[in-house]
């Protein structure tokens, strides 16, 4: 599914609800908090959940608020960054990860993530079937792909003999991600991935940016960590 879809599916999730009382009342002007941890509002992702507004007669500026927040790729600002939406206040939080650490911090605004890794193991959903609470989202099923991306990348380069994984530690759920990327390495005769942690690319660059290349090393970017986000501003 492409991200496009997905994005404008969660637009859907969060404003269609309101549509009957929003006309109802013209006053009331939707306001939706968006939390991420890109440094601009125009990403590409971005852009798709605007876009997916407008597929629903919904126009920035016009007849609903958007009120962005950036954490610049430092997760551990989500909480903080959360409050102040609550604060504002906004009728729904639309966060590109960091479910665990938005959802405390929410109260009772509903919260819609495009992503969310083991919803269950992190709290945030009673279950997959009754989540309760105030979180929705599409999950990901990341550990049960880790051995299937490891298989791809192993039949597309075999020369590779060790793997390196980069993850945010101020990230709760990339603990649990890493382990599944180690269990798969060994079921493939890999050694544990070398772990590289940086909780943003000014970090990855304090420590010596270390190197990824070589002809028998590959990398492996845990979900929702800051390199999907800001890939473009560095390179291995």
């Amino acid at each position: 599914m492409r991200r496009r879809t997905v994005i404008a599916g969660l637009a859907a999730l969060c404003l269609a609800p309101q549509r009957s009382s929003a006309q109802q009342s013209q006053g009331k002007i939707p306001r939706v908090g968006i939390l991420t941890a890109a440094d601009t509002e125009r990403t590409r992702s971005l852009d798709a959940f605007r876009q997916g507004l407008r597929d629903l007669g919904y126009i920035e500026g016009r007849n609903i608020i958007l009120e962005f927040r950036l954490a610049h790729g430092d997760y551990s600002l989500f909480p903080q960054l959360t409050a102040e939406l609550v604060a504002l206040p906004v009728d729904v939080v639309v966060s590109e990860g960091g479910v665990s650490l938005v959802a405390k911090a929410s109260g009772p605004v509903p919260v819609v993530v495009p992503t969310i890794f083991d919803p269950v193991g992190q709290g945030v959903a009673t279950s997959l079937s009754r989540p309760g609470g105030n979180v929705t989202g599409f999950t990901l099923m990341s550990a049960e792909l880790d051995a299937k991306r490891l298989a791809l990348l192993r039949s597309t380069f075999p020369q590779v003999t060790a793997v390196s994984a980069l993850m945010d530690p101020a990230n709760p759920m990339h603990k649990a991600m890493l382990e599944g990327i180690g269990r798969a390495a060994a079921s493939m005769s890999l050694p544990d991935p070398r772990r590289v942690e940086a909780e943003s690319v000014a970090a990855l660059a304090r420590s010596g940016r270390p190197s990824f290349r070589g002809p028998t090393r590959s990398l492996s970017s845990a979900a929702g960590c800051f390199g999907t986000t800001v890939r473009t501003s560095w390179r291995f």
